[in-house]
């Protein structure tokens, strides 16, 4: 089992520096200590809300999202992937997460050709290692073709960048994208900025065992064992919206690996399901997936059902790589080795976000965050970013809300007004959502309050 302590993690951390005004200065700062007026309000958000899929969900408010700005781990995607993941869905308007998964499927698929097994646990003790090498290689074909002559190689790839995975297997670096949405509810990708966090020398550069001496061989003059895989990504519920881009790079790195002769000469097959944004129907998939024989889950979306599932699969002895599962709890979750992440954790993204906020001038922020693995942890985690770079204990207002698997009409007065009733009184002029579709029903109420315009 791989050790997961909090001190090794921190220390693997390189901070993201927090540049903060001096106090009374900004844009937010209100030095007559009266209530902001609506038009000095600006909003914040996070992967799970800035995406132009999210500014869908706010078509009757044509430019409420106008400046609203926030991070999302992105790396800057070259037009030739973006153009073979739309090859795939045309339909696309993101590609969020999508080099993340792209990553989590070929990853996996250089751990079976590296181990010379498709058995989980074989993949799972190979998965650090074919990220920690000595040799680059920056493509899918190259890489397979190293791990196919047994050469050490480490994968450098869509996402996977800078460095490898930490003893824990999350990315040790990664890169994030700063957003900003412009008046029509999309993101305009002129203003996107990138930054980098982490440390790259908290890779874990420890050897992985032996390959098996001879991959498996079918009985009977059958043919070659496939590796499966299994696609535990939203299509349904509060993160479907961001589901497309996932299961398109996912069948993206499906085809180029086949394309490319597949894995211990073998074509790699797929199955395609739903985490429902819910535990209880991503472990029902998951349990479908485990009795077809799928060895590799990708999967799930949220941090939450992530959560819920990796017992399921520890049981199983099954590998599980979640593309965007970001909560820091799953640093030190008791997988057994068998959960691994492309994404990395949010204690950067926290960093990240109160960065931004900071250097906007702000120095009295309110923070609304689902009430859940993924929300709670990236908003205590904001705050007390906030709090390190200086801002006031009472100058930062943390409200929650119920974590829902769908919210209905009545969700947005139950929920959202008492909340936005309590911003206005406190008089935030930098407001951070941290939350999924629901987001814009916490964004509606802030304007029928006269808090956003």
């Amino acid at each position: 089992m791989r050790a997961r302590s909090a001190t090794a993690l921190m220390g693997a951390l390189t901070a993201i520096g927090v540049l903060f005004a001096a106090s009374g200065c900004g844009s937010g700062t209100q030095s007559d200590g009266s209530t902001p007026s609506a038009s000095d309000i600006r909003l914040y958000g996070t992967d799970g809300n800035m995406s132009n899929s999210f500014g869908d969900a706010l078509k009757d408010s044509p430019a409420v999202l106008a400046g609203m700005k926030g991070t999302t781990p992105l790396t800057p995607l070259s037009d030739d992937f973006k153009k073979r993941v739309k090859a795939i869905d045309p339909s696309l308007t993101d590609f969020n997460y999508a080099g993340e998964t792209y990553d989590a499927v070929v990853i996996a698929a250089l751990a079976a050709e590296a181990g010379r097994s498709i058995e989980p646990t074989s993949i799972a003790k190979q998965i650090i290692g074919v990220t920690t090498g000595d040799n680059v290689c920056d493509t899918l074909t190259a890489c397979l073709t190293a791990a196919k002559s047994g050469k050490d190689f480490k994968y450098r790839g869509i996402s996977l960048r800078s460095s490898g995975f930490t003893g824990v297997g999350e990315p040790s670096a990664a890169m994030y994208g700063v957003l900003n949405f412009g008046t029509s509810n999309t993101i305009d990708d002129a203003k996107t900025e990138f930054v980098g966090a982490g440390d790259e020398k908290s890779e874990d550069k420890t050897a992985p065992p032996a390959p098996s001496s001879s991959p498996g061989k079918p009985t009977g003059g059958g043919p070659k064992p496939s590796l499966k895989y299994g696609l535990l990504l939203p299509k349904t519920g509060a993160l479907a919206f961001q589901g497309a881009p996932m299961f398109a790079a996912a069948k993206l790195a499906i085809k180029e690996i086949n394309e490319a002769g597949g894995v211990l000469g073998a074509p790699v097959q797929v199955e395609e399901g739903d985490d429902g944004t819910n535990p209880d129907v991503a472990k029902a998939t998951a349990a479908q997936f485990i009795a077809h024989g799928v060895g590799v889950i990708i999967g799930a979306g949220a941090s939450g059902v992530s959560k819920a599932v990796i017992p399921q699969i520890v049981q199983a002895g099954r590998v599980m790589i979640s593309p965007s599962a970001t909560s820091d709890e799953l640093t030190k979750i008791d997988d057994k080795g068998f959960f691994f992440r492309t994404s990395p954790p949010d204690v950067l993204q926290a960093k990240a976000v109160a960065d931004i906020i900071m250097r906007d001038g702000h120095t009295k922020v309110a923070i609304v965050a689902r009430d859940d693995t993924y929300g709670s942890g990236l908003a205590d985690g904001v705050r007390a970013d906030l709090l390190s770079a200086g801002v006031k204990p009472n100058n930062i207002l943390v409200k929650k809300y119920e974590a829902k698997d769908n919210y209905d009409k009545n969700d947005g007065p139950r929920l959202f007004n008492p909340i936005a009733s309590d911003i206005k009184g406190f008089g935030a002029t930098g407001i951070l959502i941290v939350g999924f579709d629901e987001s814009a029903l916490a964004i509606k109420a802030l304007v029928a309050e006269g808090v956003k315009a």
